[in-house]
Parts: C-alpha cells; structure tokens; sequence
C-alpha cells in the first residue's frame, strides 16, 4: 500500500503537468512511449498462451504509427485534426493484419504465423490506438479540461472502487476473473466518477481562468462561459466513461487470469506494471474521444 500511494504521489503531478504544458508532440512521444512499454508486457502475456509474438516488427509498426500522431499533433486546427486522426487510425488498423501476416510468412513454423500476426494486431488496436486517441483529445478545444477530466474520472472510479470494495464490498462481480471485485465497489466506483466529473465541468470556468492565469495552458485549451456544457450530458457521460474503465480493467485480468500471472509487469512500485496502470484508461479514452468529436461535428 505505501509503495501504490508513493508511487501515485510521484506521477500523478507529473502526468497533469504534461497534460497542461507540454508541447502536443511531447505530448505524443510520451504516450506513444507508454504504448510501447505496454505492448512488450502484453507480448510477454501471450507467451503463455503458447504464442511466440511478432515482437520487432510490432514495436517498428506502432513507433511508425505514433511518428504519424506527432506528425499530426502539429496541426492546431481541431476539425483537420480530427479528420486526420480518423483517417489515420482507419489506415493503420486495416494495414495491421496485412503487415503482420506478411512478417509470419517468413517463419519456419507456419503453425505458429496466424496466433502471432492475431496476437500483434490485437495489441495495435487494444493499446496503440486508445494512447493515440488521449492525444488527440488534447487537441481538441478545451483539450487540457476534457483531458485531465478523463483522467480524473478514471483515478475516481479506481480509488472508490478499490477502497468501498475492500471495506464494505460482500457480493462478488466476477470470481473467476478478478476475485477482488464486488459489486460495491462497483456502484461506488461509478458514483465517484459522476461526482467527480460533474463538479469538474462546474467549475471548469474557474479552474481554466486559473490556469491561464498562471501559463499553464492557453485559452484555447481551457473552457469559459457557453463553452461549459450541459449538467445531464455530463453526468450520462461519466457513467458510461466509468462503465468503459470498469470493462477495461476486467479485460485485462482476463488475459492475466488466463496467462496465470499477478501483474503484467514490475515497472511501476505497488502498481504491477505499466499495463496495469492504464488498462482502465484504454476502454475509457475512445469514448471521450468519441464525445469530443461528435460535439465539434455539431
């Protein structure tokens, strides 16, 4: 528990001091770092299903596709941005079965190509694109208050959870996947991420006055005024975020319960590994990202 709390004091500030004032391709570099490291835990988890992953030639696809992501970080206009994001992330997913089966045709086991190619086009499209898409959430207008309001509601959600759970939580979720889940833990975790996400946009108005106040983002990255959206789609929106976040982490012990394994890695003190960290994150972000683009389609 001291090493979870003291490993959360350490990165959370830094992770918000990214969100607010990094560079958008700092921004990228960063997440598509994360990406990768989460990719080699989770190559390192199919091995115990019996496949032996494409491991280079996933690390040299997703790199390229996150040179895409800075790339396209530095356009500042939002509806281009988005178009590219989409079209990019469309071309990079179809390509991916084709890339990867083209790199296991040239091993000398043919039995093992189709698990490898599957199991590296599954971590492109489970990993590589929710990492890309919290960029591109960055860049849209009041990129920095929809960002950290992603993260907050996800860390709500996952510290509700975890302690209601553990005190007050009888009634198991699922036993076979994740023993430790009840379903306490859930209805606090989605009744923290409402809370939470609500006040926020409530007082978004203040809190981006702040920041800009104090040159941590620019005006175009905070909210003001009628840019505050509505109370009920808030609300709607947190609880479907909260919904995606609890799926993501039950995803993923699923892969972990079925690889026989704790944790997916050792990278990060009192928080397993790196996949372990942002798993959550991963079902939760396209969702975000979702919303933001339907609103500046309208």
């Amino acid at each position: 528990m001291i090493k979870r709390v003291a490993t959360a004091v350490v990165l959370i500030p830094l992770v918000l001091l990214l969100v607010l004032k990094a560079p958008l391709s700092v921004l990228a570099l960063v997440a598509g770092a994360i990406a990768l490291l989460a990719i080699v835990e989770f190559l390192k988890l199919v091995t115990h299903y019996g496949v032996q992953p494409l491991g280079p030639a996933t690390y040299a696809f997703v790199a390229l596709f996150f040179v895409f992501v800075i790339v396209a970080s530095t356009n500042r206009t939002p509806l281009v941005e988005t178009t590219a994001i989409l079209y990019g992330l469309a071309l990079a997913a179809a390509l991916a079965p084709f890339v990867f089966l083209t790199v296991a045709m040239r091993r000398a086991d043919l039995t093992s190509g189709y698990p490898a190619a599957a199991a590296s086009t599954f971590a492109f499209a489970y990993i590589a694109i929710p990492m890309a898409l919290l960029v591109a959430i960055r860049q849209q207008p009041a990129g920095a208050i929809w960002t950290i309001y992603t993260l907050l509601a996800v860390w709500a959600g996952d510290i509700f959870a975890y302690f209601v759970g553990k005190s007050l939580g009888r009634h198991r979720m699922s036993s076979r996947i994740s023993p430790k889940k009840t379903w306490e833990g859930a209805v606090a975790s989605i009744l923290a991420s409402v809370i939470v996400g609500t006040l926020w946009f409530q007082h978004a108005p203040g809190i981006s006055a702040a920041l800009l106040r104090t040159g941590l983002i620019d005006r175009r990255d905070g909210m003001f005024g009628l840019e505050q959206p509505h109370l009920w789609p808030i609300i709607l929106l947190s609880a479907v975020v909260n919904l995606a976040a609890q799926l993501g982490d039950l995803v993923e012990s699923l892969v972990k319960r079925g690889a026989g394994v704790k944790d997916s890695g050792t990278i990060l003190p009192g928080h397993g590994g790196m996949l372990d960290r942002i798993d959550a994150m991963l079902f939760a972000v396209p969702v975000v990202w979702a919303y933001g683009a339907w609103r500046l389609m309208q």
